[in-house]
């Protein structure tokens, strides 16, 4: 693979959470104002950006996205519509890049999206009730608060007719990563950048990465974002995502994120459509086939979904209680019930839990989660959270009979 070639896939997206309330710019966290003639903190500023991200219920606004290489040049326009991090709607109304052509349509909740090919003439349900949602809007901005990240204030520039202040990004490499790919969180989107593994004769000489970030004066929203790639003076690749049109807290219906694909369109599904998605234990009980536990979780964690999926026959029925923190929706976690094992003590750390008897296993890892079984039914906590309070809910779940 040439490494002037530019491949982008989309790995990931995400929209914005709930709750908080905007810095004022201009100050700087006293009562004092800040003196006129200095610039903003460049860490206030992205500080002013992750409390906005996470205040803002929806957002609609017309995305247009460029890719630029040395022999290339891609731009995707879209209008965009999201809400809190769980949807997502995006329809592409101009294009230049070949494999996301006009009138694409892509839209994401909870439970299920859809992907709508125009050339191909083909819609793609894919079903993932069970599936972690991550806020890559949030978690960036909070990484570029860490010490591995140098920020530096560029002035004040116009975007769309808005004063944005303007701040650089200096990230940490680590170049024998660089050498193989590159992720870059451009917009709402992480793209992977592969290079071509080094040679003698082809290597990357002096490789850096350079970020930039538009954050609007009003409102403290990253209105533009650029990353690019470059090897000494020459740049390799150039992402770049600018706003348009921006509106917060934009009202959207739920109709926003329903799709019906074009008549006579064939229709492709993906993943297991469940049994069914309920929102109380009685309701998810009168269908699974085993008694359901009833879990009970500290604040501020409320009870989301419980989505009963059956599996092939060897595989049986699972059955999970998906709990969210409603200030900050993509941090979660969950209780399943199955009657399959999916788990082996021999690779998990023993906890001092146990249950009937039952000892009860921990796995540390991107992924937090408790495993024990109860007979024939096997169960598992899991949270993305460190913080998740697992081995507290934990025996208010137990084994059967501490169940009743």
């Amino acid at each position: 693979m040439n490494r002037r070639r530019f491949l982008a896939t989309g790995l990931s997206a995400s929209s914005v959470a709930v709750a908080g309330c905007v810095s004022i710019p201009g100050t700087t966290g006293t009562d004092e104002p800040a003196p006129s003639d200095e610039p903003p903190s460049s860490a206030d500023l992205i500080a002013d950006a992750l409390e906005t991200t996470t205040s803002v219920e929806t957002v609609a606004a017309r995305r247009t996205m460029r890719i630029e290489t040395p022999d290339s040049s891609i731009e995707r326009v879209g209008e965009i519509a999201t809400r809190t991090p769980t949807h997502r709607r995006l329809e592409v109304v101009e294009s230049t890049d070949r494999t996301v052509p006009a009138g694409s349509v892509s839209i994401r909740t909870p439970t299920v999206s859809w992907e709508y090919d125009p050339d191909e003439e083909l819609a793609v349900e894919r079903h993932h009730p069970n599936r972690f949602l991550v806020d890559e809007r949030r978690l960036d901005l909070e990484v570029l608060l860490d010490d591995d990240y140098e920020l530096a204030y560029d002035g004040v520039e116009s975007v769309d007719g808005r004063d944005a202040h303007v701040v650089g990004v200096e990230p940490a490499i680590d170049e024998d990563e660089l050498e193989r790919s590159l992720d870059l969180l451009v917009g709402e989107t992480v793209y992977r950048i592969p290079l071509e593994l080094p040679t003698d004769e082809d290597d990357l000489e002096d490789p850096t990465v350079e970020r930039r970030l538009w954050i609007d004066d009003e409102s403290r929203y990253p209105v533009k974002e650029r990353a690019a790639v470059s090897d000494g003076d020459e740049v390799l690749n150039e992402l770049s995502v600018t706003y348009e049109k921006l509106s917060l807290e934009a009202g959207l219906s739920d109709e926003t994120f329903e799709y019906e694909p074009p008549e006579g369109v064939p229709v492709e599904t993906a993943g297991t459509e469940p049994v069914g998605i309920y929102d109380s234990r009685a309701d998810a009980d009168a269908v699974a086939p085993y008694a359901l536990p009833d879990p009970v979780v500290p604040d501020p964690y409320d009870l989301d979904r419980i989505v009963v999926l059956e599996k092939r026959a060897e595989l049986g029925t699972s059955t999970t209680f998906w709990y969210r923190d409603p200030d900050e929706p993509d941090r979660e976690l969950f209780v399943a019930v199955r009657d399959e094992k999916r788990f082996s003590p021999d690779v998990l750390e023993k906890t001092d839990l146990e249950f009937d008897g039952n000892h009860v296993y921990h796995r540390d890892g991107r992924i937090q989660s408790l495993f024990w079984n109860c007979g024939t039914l096997n169960y598992e906590l899991s949270s993305p959270e460190t913080a998740a309070p697992l081995e507290e809910v934990a025996p208010s779940v137990g084994c059967p009979s501490q169940n009743g």
